[in-house]
């Protein structure tokens, strides 16, 4: 195997792209549309990345019967609005355009609605740069007052397509993600998870998640993909050094 061939799936939100206020802001004007009380900011930040639906319910308190309005609400807000808000975190456009660059297989794996996923990716320019990339079903209402348990399947989602270009290099793939879900998603499916430090995750919550690495920064995150990339047969982590901000 050479150094290339480890593949990664990113998670979306907080990790690849920073909503910059569009998914809070979104989430706000449906509560407010509704009649609804608005959380605190911080709330509200907590509510990125698991899903929608039971964010809403969850969290912000969101009555069974109103919780489809809300998601449309907020769809059309974030549409509008959102999207334009959000940017790539720094340094993510080059870190993706190397690894393909290099031949590494890349995906995403998100509890965003996948074709509303495709749109954000391709609005800023790197939607084509993956082999994979995978959300959740469009109707976010259906599953309403249970707690998420997509991630893994989205994650075993675009595992398998990887797989079906290189079997033998998927079973040694990453995941990197900001929040605990993403930890849980990669180890349901015998995969690690690098934490990102830039996302949303509260202080402790990745390394009590039991992410193998936690990274603050694109070179630190890069390098530790390369070094795992060097260690043909293996997908300890726990074995590469870390950038020292565990």
């Amino acid at each position: 195997m050479t150094h290339t061939t480890v593949p990664v799936i990113f998670d979306l939100d907080g990790t690849l792209v920073d909503p910059a206020g569009g998914i809070t802001d979104g989430i706000a004007a449906a509560l407010i549309e509704l009649g609804l009380p608005v959380p605190a900011e911080s709330v509200l930040e907590a509510m990125i990345g698991p899903k929608l639906s039971f964010s809403l319910t969850e969290v912000a308190g969101v009555p069974a019967d109103q919780l489809e309005n809300a998601i449309r609400i907020y769809r059309a807000h974030y549409k509008s609005t959102g999207i334009a808000q959000s940017r790539l975190y720094p340094g993510i456009r080059s870190l993706l355009e190397d690894f393909v660059a290099a031949g590494r297989p890349i995906a995403v794996a998100t509890q965003k609605p996948e074709g509303l996923a495709h749109t954000v990716l391709a609005h800023h320019g790197i939607a084509g740069l993956f082999d994979s990339i995978r959300g959740s079903a469009a109707d976010e209402a259906a599953a309403a007052g249970a707690v998420p348990e997509g991630k893994a399947g989205i994650v075993a989602a675009a595992l398998s397509d990887l797989a079906a270009a290189d079997p033998a290099a998927a079973r040694m793939a990453v995941m990197v993600g900001d929040r605990a879900q993403d930890v849980a998603g990669a180890a349901a499916n015998g995969l690690d998870c690098i934490g990102v430090g830039w996302g949303f995750a509260p202080d402790g919550e990745l390394h009590e998640a039991g992410a193998v690495e936690i990274v603050h920064n694109t070179t630190a995150l890069h390098a530790t993909i390369t070094r795992l990339s060097e260690r043909p047969g293996t997908t300890a982590l726990n074995e590469v050094h870390t950038d020292g901000n565990v």
